[in-house]
């Protein structure tokens, strides 16, 4: 019997893995890897405090050095379910089960998909969800950028010393990136932004060619001749595992994200926190994810001694 299990090897759960081990809880950490999205970030971090600029793999190596200085169990692989039985929860992934008096779930989230015609044939046939990963196999290409905030201008100036052309498509009437990569992308010749786009359907062979969308004003079908899609419209809380005992967001558009206290971090489920972007704090960001996995650690202790007066 753990004092905690701690679910996810991002920032969040890193965190919280750190200030668990330092009140000395008996922990173990289930996570399927040490990263969450800020490996796939194709630029640098450059507002963590303590780094002018570092690679998101760079920090998420840190952080991973981090936690495994502290004597605390770390168990690769995914978990499928979370039960709760009286007063303990039982966690199980694909091999074993452990039991904990107290959960921390710390998930992260996974690409959203743009859900039109053609994009699942062409996954890893032009259509990407990240481009850092693929973003050398379109050098001296067209590629389009789905979405218009910050993720999407980010992979617009990474592909930019890559690519011979990018769109930038935002269904919007105008992009939401921050003012500092929209000013970044205007100094590019390279970078086109497209608002007003709705995505009809992604064409081609055996590889991507081609792009419809629709002017949202005009209602006039266009298309663009590229050789890649890149999709930045955000991510989805990996929350499916813990369904039965939380609470998720009413709030449009954040219905996947768990329900918490931000005080505590707790759910309405006594004893089983969130943290990181499967909770419905507002801001997703990386400095943001620690803050409240280690929250939900010194919550989670505060419960356990609680629990034994």
């Amino acid at each position: 019997m753990y004092d905690l299990i701690i679910i996810g090897g991002g920032p969040a759960g890193v965190s919280a893995g750190i200030y668990a081990a330092r009140q000395r809880i008996k922990t173990i950490l289930i996570t399927k890897d040490f990263g969450g999205q800020i490996v796939g970030k194709p630029v640098p971090v450059e507002n963590y405090p303590g780094f002018k600029e570092i690679s998101g793999m760079e920090l998420m190596k840190k952080f991973e050095e981090h936690v495994k200085k502290f004597d605390i169990e770390i168990k690769l692989g995914l978990v499928a379910s979370i039960t709760k039985d009286e007063d303990f929860f039982t966690v199980k992934n694909q091999e074993s089960e452990f039991q904990a008096k107290s959960v921390i779930v710390a998930s992260g989230a996974s690409p959203r998909h743009l859900g039109i015609k053609g994009e699942g044939d062409f996954v890893g046939k032009g259509v990407s969800y990240c481009p850092l990963c693929d973003g050398l196999f379109f050098k001296d290409k067209i590629v389009v950028i789905v979405g218009g905030g910050n993720a999407g201008f980010e992979s617009a100036l990474f592909l930019d010393n890559l690519a011979k052309k990018i769109y930038i498509l935002e269904s919007g009437e105008k992009v939401v990136a921050d003012e500092e990569n929209q000013t970044k992308a205007k100094k590019s010749e390279k970078i086109e932004i497209i608002t007003k786009a709705v995505l009809k359907e992604i064409k081609g062979d055996n590889f991507v060619k081609s792009l419809e969308y629709e002017d949202a004003k005009s209602k006039e079908v266009k298309s663009l001749d590229v050789d890649g899609v890149f999709v930045e419209i955000g991510h989805l809380p990996a929350t499916s595992f813990v369904k039965d005992l939380v609470k998720f967001s009413d709030e449009q558009g954040r219905s996947n994200e768990i329900e918490i206290n931000p005080r505590t971090c707790q759910t309405n489920t006594p004893g089983l926190f969130a943290a990181g972007d499967v909770s419905d704090v507002l801001h997703k960001q990386v400095i943001i994810a620690c803050a409240e996995g280690a929250k939900a650690a010194l919550s989670a202790f505060k419960y356990l001694q609680d629990l034994k007066n």
